[in-house]
């Protein structure tokens, strides 16, 4: 998916994949937070998902961009 880019971009999107993930998860639990009236419970549940989700997908993406996962072709 990534490998046509050149390394630079494919580390840049590996940035913005991290901040999407905890915004993501920060957004979403703050707004369920406001909408059930349970203050920092789904924030902070939203946060841990978000945390999560950025490092687990941000390792696959990160051996894909230096070239060492699963099929990787270095340009």
């Amino acid at each position: 998916m990534m490998t046509r880019l050149p390394r630079a971009m494919r580390l840049m999107g590996l940035g913005w994949y991290f901040v999407l993930a905890i915004v993501g998860g920060l957004g979403g639990g703050a707004l369920l937070d406001s909408w059930l009236e349970t203050e920092p419970i789904f924030t902070l549940i939203g946060l841990f998902v978000g945390l999560v989700l950025a490092f687990w997908g941000g390792y696959f993406l990160l051996m894909e961009a230096i070239g060492k996962g699963r099929g990787s072709e270095d340009n």
